[in-house]
């Protein structure tokens, strides 16, 4: 039996954990983590035609090439998509034009001069690349584990699973929470060693505040589940050793 107190954090807890997860989920399926803006292209011949090549290229893999689009051509970034803005043909309309990256592309090396081989590998911004990645998946991936969990204690009618669904909802949030900054610490270290043309102004998107909101909501989860688990264990606890005396 569940005293009113627990299931009310048990049901709030599973609304801010459902919440955190939609909201997880949109920042990891969205490109609008980082925004370039660019100033005005002149219109000269040789500006136009450097234009047309980085529109050209931005499919390119390499990273020195679609880092240049995202900071001419107004690009953003995300976890898995890489955006500019282009043209629309025989109309001044601007329209995205959106890369994936590929699971290959997620596991290559990042160099220290960006797509120079020869500099060498820079093993930080290469992990961080790699964290970026895996932190989300593994952020869902426990959610999803603790909801099941959840499901089985609930066929059971045991509240005692619950402190090891808090705990997954705990490592989750600080799974979200290393994501962003994973993301944060690897663009501005692109930044540092990228000629950044003059006049560009960068900013955080609202994809990657989506991410950010997702982990103290569940945290906050993570308390209640605790919370509801530990005090249930303490009160029955009682209620044993009074009817035992």
């Amino acid at each position: 039996m569940v005293d009113n107190r627990y299931a009310t954090a048990l049901v709030i807890g599973s609304v801010l954990s459902l919440l955190a997860t939609v909201y997880l989920s949109v920042a990891m399926g969205t490109q609008h983590w980082y925004q370039y803006h660019s100033q005005p292209a002149s219109n000269d011949a040789n500006n136009g035609t450097f234009l047309e090549a980085l529109q050209r290229d931005f499919e390119d893999v390499d990273e020195s090439v679609y880092s240049v689009a995202l900071f001419q051509l107004n690009g953003t970034l995300g976890l898995w998509w890489r955006c500019i803005l282009m043209p629309k043909e025989q109309n001044p309309t601007m329209v995205p034009k959106c890369h994936t990256f590929t699971l290959a592309q997620q596991w290559e090396s990042k160099f220290k001069h960006p797509g120079n081989i020869n500099s060498g590998e820079d093993l930080l911004r290469t992990y961080l690349w790699k964290c970026q990645f895996l932190l989300p998946l593994v952020s869902v991936g426990l959610v999803f584990l603790a909801a099941l969990i959840g499901v089985c204690a609930c066929l059971c009618r045991s509240v005692t699973p619950t402190l090891f669904v808090g705990l997954l909802h705990l490592v989750a949030g600080l799974c979200s929470l290393a994501t962003v900054c994973c993301f944060l610490m690897g663009v501005h270290l692109l930044h540092d060693i990228s000629d950044l043309p003059e006049g560009m102004v960068s900013s955080l998107g609202w994809s990657l505040f989506l991410a950010v909101v997702s982990s103290p909501l569940q945290i906050m989860a993570a308390a209640l589940f605790i919370w509801a688990a530990r005090s249930h264990r303490q009160h029955y606890t009682r209620m044993t050793a009074y009817r035992v005396a």
